[in-house]
Order: structure tokens, then C-alpha cells, then sequence
């Protein structure tokens, strides 16, 4: 008798354990995170070697089918594909917090949210104000309002280990609300050409989609189909393509019963969180290092090539923007909200946590990226400055943020092991506390 073949590699002893902890890894915040950073950082390095021929080349490689006006540039399917998955995953975090987060207290909600309103206003005046009579550079007034939701926790979670849980919280609303807002000046202010026809057609499928998810329907067989279906009609239509992901995300489900159905009054959960666990691995992990890698990768030229963007208007913009206009509009809008009505800042917070969370607001990367391109997209040298002040101005919001935390970070250490002290010096004898 023949011996039994051999197993191939991909299953392996110990191979899908691996594929789990690395699955595991890539949910968390950190993870993702650093992958941006590495990806980012190795698409400006290479753009700025003496092969960065070899890597615009890659960058403008063309594929996928003309009859469906899909022959698109890598770049292009990073931006418009590979978003609309990180966007599903938006799209997801905000039903979630809406339907049972801290969005579904308004009294909860109401300082997080009116932060991000004043953090997308107080970055879009900075920039209009560098760049008034400049031309059609102020089509690029939205670049930095935005806030990376991953880059921003990675740098809380590395941060912090004794930080209260109400300034992530705080964090998470803010830059959920601030994604949809973003994705909403994406869908109305960036749209060049509206294709009522196409737009029309895409909500066929996204019924049907919506239809399945909420009957509990998991088969890839059939929410993939629809899911693609409805991206290409939403490209087709002319509205940027990512808006899709969140639509998508919107329709499913976070509070179900065991027979799939959504209900407010047992709070099971639902398919929200079945499609975040699976999907964010891939949209953490892939997704969004890869436009991180052809987004950033921007050739400065040298020293002079820096300087020179660096003193561009829109540069200036930029950075000024995300990292004085982003706090300013954060601490100045949740300060009067605080003060002129009912709501109140979370009893474990103090002002200079906000101050804080509102630096880490100027982390702008993902989405700051991909409205400069649609900003830009016919102004080659302004998208080149685009992205150097978002690295600039993202970089140096990260870097001041993790100064303070980490000094908030050591008063709540110092607070914590008084606390500790106090509990072990609670009057009883030492002859009782070592057990004798």
C-alpha cells in the first residue's frame, strides 16, 4: 500500500494556530498601526532612492477589465478598492456605537461629538486663511480635518498603561464621528460628475445586501456579489467609491436574536461584530498599509526639495491645520459646550487629558491622503506637498500628543500606587497582612 501523500504546507501542523494569532494581532490597534507607519515610511524611502523610477512605474501599473471602465492604476485600486474595505469597517464602528455605544447617549455623546464638528472646523479655516487668493488650492480646505482612527489608537495604545478608559472612549467617538463626517464632505464636496442613473442602480444591490445581513445571511457566495456590485455602480455613478464600504457597513446588523432578527430588547450580538472580527484583520493588515505604501510615496528632492514644500502655502495649510487647528477646534468647541450647557466632561477626565486627545485629532494620515488626492488630482505638485504636510503635520501631532500623555500617563501611575499604598495602610497589622 502507498504511503499517504503529504500534507501541502498551507495546512500544515500548527499553521492555522499560527494564522490565528497573527489574525489576533491584527485586530488590535498597535498592529495596525505600525503596519501603516512601516508601509508609509518604506513607499517614501523608496520613492526617494535612485530606483524610484521602478516604484512610480509600480504605482501607475494598470489592470482590470475596460468594458467595465475598470482598468485603473494600483494606486487608484488602493484608493478606491482597497478604502472601501477599510471604510466597511467605519462603516461598522459607527452603526455599532449609534446603536448601542456611547452615540446612543445623547448626553454621553454630546461633548465627543460637537469636539469632532469643531475639530473639522478650526483645521478648514487654517487652511483657507494660508491659502486665500492661492487659486484652486482651497478645493484641498478638507485635508486636514480628518483623523486616522487606527494611527491616533496606535499611539494611545502605546502610550498609555495607566490612562483612564473614558480617554479612549472620548478618543473613539470623536474620530468615528469625525469618519463620518469626512465621508460626507467626500460624498458632496469631492464629487466632480453625479451619474443619477448608476447612483439609482446601486441601491438595488445594497438592498439586497441589507436584506440578507438582516436575516442573518453569511455566505460569501452571495453578500460578496452584492457587495461588489454595489462598489462598481457607486464608482460608475461618480461618487468616490469608499462611500460604498460605509453604506455596506451601515446595513448590518449589531443587535440580534438567535433567529437573526434585530431587536432593541435582547442585546445579543449581531452580525456587526461577526463581520469586524473577520474583516478588519484583512482591512488592518492589507487594506490600508498598502494605500499607506503608494499614497506616501513622494519624491522631496533633497534638502531643497523639503524646503520648498515646506513653504508652500498648501503645505503650510496642511500642517498648521492638523496640528494647532485640529486642538484648538477640539478643546475650544468641548470648553464652551461644557460651560454653556448640560453636558459634561467624563468624572476620570481633566482638561489636559482633552488638550491630549485633541493633539492626537491631528493625526490625519489615512483619510487626509485620500481627500488630497481627489483635491488634486490634476495638480500634480500640490499632491506632492499634500503629502509631505500630511506626514509633517501627522507626524508632529503624534510626537507632541505622546509627550503630554505620556507625562498624564505618569500622574495617573503616581495616583494609582498611592491609592495602592493606601489600601495596604488601611489600619491593619502587619503581623495580619503577612499571614503569621
Amino acid at each position: 500500500m502507498s504511503s499517504p501523500r503529504p500534507r501541502p504546507a498551507l495546512f500544515a501542523r500548527g499553521s492555522w494556530p499560527e494564522a490565528r494569532r497573527i489574525t489576533a494581532l491584527l485586530r488590535t490597534e498597535t498592529a495596525g498601526g505600525v503596519l501603516l507607519i512601516i508601509a508609509a515610511t518604506a513607499g517614501l524611502i523608496w520613492a526617494n532612492t535612485p530606483w524610484s523610477g521602478a516604484y512610480e512605474a509600480l504605482r501607475n501599473f494598470q489592470l482590470g477589465p475596460s468594458g467595465l471602465h475598470l482598468d485603473l492604476s494600483l494606486e487608484t485600486w488602493a484608493a478606491d478598492g482597497l478604502l472601501a474595505v477599510f471604510f466597511f469597517v467605519v462603516g461598522l464602528e459607527l452603526k455599532r456605537e449609534f446603536v448601542a455605544g456611547d452615540l446612543h447617549d445623547p448626553r454621553r455623546a454630546a461633548l465627543p461629538v460637537v469636539a469632532a464638528v469643531g475639530g473639522m472646523i478650526g483645521p478648514a479655516l487654517i487652511f483657507l486663511a494660508f491659502n486665500a487668493g492661492n487659486g484652486d488650492a482651497v478645493r484641498g480646505w478638507a485635508i486636514p480635518t480628518a483623523t486616522d482612527i487606527a494611527f491616533a489608537l496606535a499611539v494611545l495604545a502605546v502610550v498609555s498603561s495607566h490612562l483612564p478608559t473614558a480617554l479612549r472612549t472620548f478618543l473613539l467617538t470623536l474620530a468615528v464621528v469625525d469618519d463620518l463626517l469626512a465621508v460626507t464632505v467626500i460624498a458632496i464636496f469631492y464629487t466632480d460628475e453625479l451619474q443619477l442613473p448608476y447612483l439609482g442602480l446601486a441601491l438595488i444591490p445594497l438592498a439586497a445586501f441589507a436584506v440578507a445581513v438582516q436575516r442573518g445571511i453569511r455566505s460569501v457566495w452571495i453578500l460578496v456579489p452584492l457587495a461588489l456590485t454595489t462598489w462598481w455602480l457607486v464608482h460608475e455613478s461618480g461618487v468616490h467609491a469608499t462611500v460604498a464600504g460605509v453604506l455596506l457597513g451601515f446595513t448590518v446588523p449589531v443587535l440580534t436574536t438567535r433567529s437573526g432578527r434585530s431587536t432593541p430588547s435582547k442585546r445579543d450580538p449581531g452580525l456587526a461584530e461577526w463581520f469586524e472580527h473577520r474583516i478588519r484583520p484583512l482591512s488592518a493588515g492589507v487594506a490600508v498599509p498598502i494605500f499607506a505604501f503608494f499614497a506616501a510615496g513622494v519624491t522631496i528632492g533633497g534638502l531643497d526639495g523639503m524646503v520648498d514644500s515646506l513653504t508652500d502655502r498648501v503645505t503650510l495649510g496642511i500642517v498648521v491645520g492638523l496640528v494647532a487647528g485640529k486642538a484648538l477646534g477640539i478643546v475650544a468647541t468641548t470648553f464652551i459646550t461644557a460651560k454653556l450647557t448640560r453636558a459634561e466632561l467624563d468624572t476620570d477626565l481633566s482638561w489636559m487629558d482633552v488638550i491630549g486627545v485633541a493633539l492626537l485629532g491631528g493625526i490625519g494620515f489615512t483619510v487626509s491622503l485620500l481627500i488630497g488626492e481627489l483635491a488634486f488630482a490634476d495638480q500634480p505638485l500640490w499632491e506632492d506637498h499634500v503629502r509631505i504636510g500630511v506626514l509633517v503635520g501627522t507626524l508632529t501631532a503624534a510626537f507632541l500628543a505622546s509627550i503630554l500623555l505620556r507625562r498624564r500617563n505618569s500622574v495617573y501611575r503616581r495616583i494609582a500606587e498611592k491609592e495602592a499604598r493606601d489600601d495596604d495602610n488601611d489600619g491593619t497589622p502587619d503581623v495580619y497582612q503577612q499571614g503569621s
